[in-house]
Parts: structure tokens; C-alpha cells; sequence
């Protein structure tokens, strides 16, 4: 045998066509199961190695994924991130990355100019003040496929993956119920994201489940720093009534809250709650400990590549889908009143 085996080897071995090769390599639709098994299994055999170069030429494609996300310093962005790599590697595909840092203007600059890269496809996160719908749209129309993950684009037909964002901000805020909290206010996100809004969802009809009226002035949308937090705890402080509760859209917010609390000498957990949402690392090592949300981010990021690679595959006979992840409720410390 050759030293270095193409699919030219495995298509004359096993008298078969090399298209047929490539494409059960590519885990296309459109191959014979039966076939497809003796193809990898031959493959494996013969140790073949895929020459990316000239597939890419072959196929018309790059095997390279496009990835669009605000932050890679964030914990949930790195998990996803991690996820992506794992099943991108193991079919055969580079992964490119954009970062915006949470810029539109970056976000818009990046995405109006992948035509003049060579990607398969895009995975994409958009920033808190996307206003990208467009260029997706575009890019989309003209043959790319995109998921989006995490912050999607309301608007735009295109495979989504996210967590259960409705049901886990039901759980939070019911948990604080429980716990005796009865004033509580959620510190949200961007008001134009599609993750805010169920979050949001989720509090008002928890609230309406235990007939706890809504205070609008306890709603405060803004950024996803924990310096937002702090902001937005001060804010609350400022109103004639005060809540005795938040609920913050992601963790580094809820952080931010409890070091403005732990400034004005209040006690977390006993005399105000605080949950947040994502299970930062962070949740378990601040003092008292910080009650959660657990996002699915590494699998996230895995079954956002899958998804993608399929739309890659089966190109305009695969069909947009939606993956809706379950979180995890974590009670600990700052919601507890019981402690002394």
C-alpha cells in the first residue's frame, strides 16, 4: 500500500465510487448505512489521515467552522467553546474565532466582511446590542448555514441552541418565594435579547403563581458585569420601597450585587436573597455561597457544532431546528434565611 492513503485507495478496495467514499467520510445523508460502515472501518484499518487541503477543493468547502461569541474569558463562553472544539476535531473540521467583546460595532464589522473568509458554516452568539439581523439573513440566503447559541437573533430562520431559560428563571424566583422572599426584583439583561426576554418571562409569571404583585421600578435591564450589578443593586436602594430579593440575570451580575449588600453591611442570605444564574465557578467560592441556575454550556456548544455539521452536510435538505437545554437549580448560602 501507498504511504500516505487517499480515498482513492479505500473507492478501488472496496469497488466503489470515490464520491461515495467522501461522502460517507462526511457522514452524508444520502450514503447506505451498510456502506458507510465499511468505509470508516476500512479507514480505520488503513490509518487514512484526511488531506483537508484538497477536500475543501473537492467539496467546495474549507473544513473550517466560523465562531462568533462577545467574550472567550467568560466561564459559560469557554465551556461552550469547549464543547464546540470537541466535536468539530473529532469530524475533521478547524474551528476560526471571532470575538466581538461584546461590541455591535465590532459584531457588525466582523460579520459584514465572512464573505471574504472561507468558512462552511457559523456559529454564532451575538452581542448585547446586536443589530446584525440583516448581514445573518444575508449571509444565510447566499448558502452558509448558521446556528446561533446562547444570545440568538429574534427574527432570523436559523437553528438555535439554548438553554431552558423560561423554566430556570420560574425555579429561581420560586425558590425565593419559598424561602420567604416576597419583594423581589430582577436585574435583566439587554431588553433586545431573546434570553432576557424569557428570563424575564419566567420571574413575572412566578411572581403571578404566589399573586405577588409586580413592581416595574424593581426591573432594571442593563449589562452583564458584575460592575452592572453593583450598579443596579444601588439603583434599588435609591426607591422608596426596596425589594428584599434578586433575581440576576447571570452570576457575575449577582456577585455584583452581593459586594454592594456586603458594603452597606446587609446580610445575604438571611435578611436579603440573592440567586443568579449560569453556576459560575465563582457561585461556590464567594462568600456566603451563591445560589444558581446551572447552564448546559459545554453541551451547548457541542450540539451546536452537531447541529451545524448536518446543516453542512445536507446543506437545503436539512430543516432549521430549535434545542432547548433544561438548568439545574444549586440553593445554596444567599438564599437561605435560616443561617445565623
Amino acid at each position: 500500500m501507498p504511504e500516505h492513503i487517499t480515498i482513492k485507495d479505500i473507492a478501488r478496495i472496496l469497488n466503489i465510487s470515490i464520491s461515495t467514499v467522501s461522502r460517507a467520510l462526511r457522514d452524508a445523508y444520502d450514503v447506505n448505512p451498510e456502506t458507510r460502515e465499511r468505509v470508516l472501518q476500512l479507514a480505520r484499518e488503513l490509518d487514512y489521515k484526511p488531506n483537508f487541503n484538497a477536500a475543501g477543493l473537492a467539496g467546495g468547502g474549507t473544513r473550517n467552522i466560523g465562531i462568533i461569541l462577545p467574550f472567550i474569558t467568560n466561564y459559560y463562553f469557554s465551556m461552550v467553546i469547549t464543547g464546540i472544539q470537541e466535536m468539530a476535531y473529532a469530524k475533521g473540521y478547524n474551528i476560526v474565532l471571532y470575538v466581538t467583546n461584546d461590541s455591535p460595532e465590532r459584531e457588525l464589522d466582523v460579520v459584514k466582511n465572512l464573505n471574504a473568509q472561507h468558512l462552511d458554516g457559523i456559529l454564532a452568539s451575538v452581542c448585547s446590542d446586536s443589530a446584525a439581523n440583516g448581514y445573518f439573513e444575508r449571509i444565510i440566503s447566499e448558502g452558509t448555514p448558521v446556528v446561533f447559541f446562547d444570545r440568538v437573533l429574534g427574527g432570523v430562520d436559523a437553528s438555535k441552541v439554548v438553554q431552558d431559560d423560561y423554566n430556570g428563571a420560574f425555579e429561581a424566583v420560586e425558590h425565593l418565594i419559598q424561602q420567604g422572599f416576597t419583594r423581589i426584583a430582577h436585574i435583566a439583561g439587554p431588553e433586545n435579547l431573546d434570553f432576557t426576554k424569557n428570563r424575564l418571562a419566567g420571574y413575572l409569571d412566578a411572581l403571578g403563581k404566589y399573586n405577588i404583585p409586580v413592581n416595574s421600578e424593581w426591573i432594571i435591564h442593563s449589562g452583564f458585569s458584575q460592575a452592572h450589578g453593583e450598579a443596579d443593586l444601588m439603583r434599588l436602594f435609591e426607591l422608596a420601597e426596596r425589594p428584599d430579593a434578586v433575581f440576576a440575570v447571570n452570576d457575575r451580575k449577582a456577585i455584583g450585587v452581593m459586594q454592594a449588600l456586603k458594603a452597606r453591611n446587609v446580610v445575604i442570605g438571611r435578611d436579603f436573597g440573592v440567586i443568579g444564574f449560569t453556576n459560575d465557578p465563582m457561585s461556590t467560592i464567594i462568600s456566603p455561597t451563591l445560589s444558581t441556575v446551572a447552564e448546559p454550556a459545554y453541551e451547548v456548544g457541542k450540539l451546536s457544532c452537531e447541529l451545524l455539521l448536518q446543516h453542512i452536510v445536507r446543506k437545503s435538505n436539512f430543516q432549521s431546528r430549535e434545542i432547548v437545554l433544561p438548568g439545574v437549580l444549586f440553593p445554596r448560602e444567599s438564599t437561605q434565611r435560616s443561617q445565623r
